[in-house]
């Protein structure tokens, strides 16, 4: 019963704003008096008498909507359960301390009204956008895929006040900005800046698009880390200045450690692998015992990111087995190298690997989208790299490619690069 004091607790709030709208999805427009009544006829079929599921595991596929919210609090209200796609078993109370978390230092209230874009199977759009909305009392507006010209007539509307997504749909509505004529970008421009908060997150969110995002909207995007198995970690604030390329500092309740390859903490300034403790992380991977002892260090979770902190902010390095290259005895950051490619007058997006080297170690490879008009050589990126990047961390190998393999969340699939290079 312990356990199931997080759902509890989401249901007796929403039984006191019964009448308010708690779900906008295609179908119709949905109260939580609504909400509570399917979702309690999917858990009374679930345990078709029994008490509790007793961790039996509940796989559902659904179109992201007012059926799916249903559906996933009905599992709630049955008992806890485990997923099986990353084997990351979260218990209710690691559930209740993500969003009391992140509904207190990004100020939820009830009359926030979210526009809903993500999918609805990761932690960005469970987590982040659905479960805090609900908790808040607040509004879910649900569309049942991303499309920039749908969620810019949201925008219009004038009643949504917090917007969440990855980098790749933010370069989608610049996109589709800059397509519209100088009288509908000033209307859409005006729109977005009476929105109390933009989020960007799952996904390096590059500078430009930062920039390019402020210019149009007036919004500098709120960038901030974490993962499945710790929730959210790491924010830069609400209130006060956020930094480029930075993630912020601990959300409350949260520890975060910078440790080296041997679990000592390391110098501020100095990069080092994020070990991260508090009542977000999770509780143990899936019958994976040794995949969970190996996870955690003196009861701190590894999660495997490397970051370094400059001017009392944490910037995130990479992933430590692929963003981090080892090349003639120096660690380069590819996050670091990418940011400087995207500077290049003819380059639109990269991703750079490190590939194996016999005489290197590896070698630092960047596979590149160009701009259509534009081609560029290895000889003269190198050349202009020269300037900008220390002579070890510049790429040795380039491949022009039509697109860069993505997830789901848009997030480059580095394997993907690096089995490019292989195979060239």
């Amino acid at each position: 019963m312990r356990e199931a004091f997080s759902s509890m607790q989401l249901v007796n709030r929403a039984e006191q704003h019964q009448d308010r709208t708690a779900v906008i999805a295609t179908e119709s427009i949905f109260t939580y008096r609504q909400l509570l009544d399917a979702s309690a006829k999917i858990a009374s079929c679930l345990l078709d008498g029994a008490n509790d599921l007793r961790e039996t595991r509940v796989a559902f596929l659904i179109p992201p909507g007012f059926q799916y919210v249903a559906t996933q609090w009905g599992i709630w209200r049955a008992g806890g359960t485990t997923s099986k796609p990353k084997g990351v078993v979260s218990t209710h109370k690691n559930i209740e301390a993500q969003i009391k978390t992140l509904v207190d230092a990004w100020e939820w209230t009830a009359n926030d009204h979210i526009l809903h874009v993500l999918p609805l199977h990761h932690i960005h759009g469970i987590i982040n956008a659905l479960a805090c909305a609900l908790w808040a009392d607040a509004k879910c507006e649900i569309l049942p895929r991303f499309d920039a010209a749908k969620v810019w007539s949201c925008f219009l509307s004038g009643d949504v006040a917090l917007f969440m997504a990855v980098p790749t749909i933010y370069i989608k509505l610049i996109e589709a900005w800059e397509q519209a004529s100088p009288q509908q970008q000033k209307a859409l421009s005006a729109a977005c800046s009476k929105m109390r908060l933009m989020i960007s997150g799952s996904a390096a969110l590059p500078v430009r698009v930062l920039e390019k995002w402020q210019e149009i909207t007036q919004h500098v995007l709120l960038e901030r880390y974490g993962m499945t198995e710790i929730g959210m970690a790491l924010s830069n604030p609400l209130h006060g200045e956020r930094v480029p390329g930075s993630v912020g500092t601990p959300l409350p309740g949260v520890e975060v450690r910078l440790v080296d390859e041997n679990g000592n903490d390391v110098e501020t300034g100095t990069p080092g692998e994020i070990l991260v403790k508090g009542p977000s992380v999770f509780l143990e991977y899936w019958r994976k015992p040794e995949a969970t002892r190996q996870a955690f260090h003196n009861g701190w979770f590894r999660t495997g990111d490397v970051a370094v902190v400059q001017n009392n902010s944490y910037r995130i390095l990479g992933r430590r087995n692929i963003d981090i290259i080892k090349t003639s005895g120096y660690k380069v950051s590819a996050l670091e190298i990418e940011e400087v490619l995207r500077m290049h007058p003819d380059i639109e997006e990269c991703a750079v690997v490190g590939i194996e080297d016999r005489d290197w170690g590896e070698r630092v490879c960047a596979a590149l989208i160009t701009r259509s008009t534009n081609t560029v050589t290895l000889d003269s990126l190198r050349n202009w790299t020269k300037e900008r990047l220390a002579t070890y961390k510049i790429p040795t190998q380039i491949l022009i490619v039509d697109e860069l393999p993505r997830n789901v969340m848009g997030k480059v699939i580095k394997p993907g690069i690096i089995e490019l290079f292989i195979q060239k």
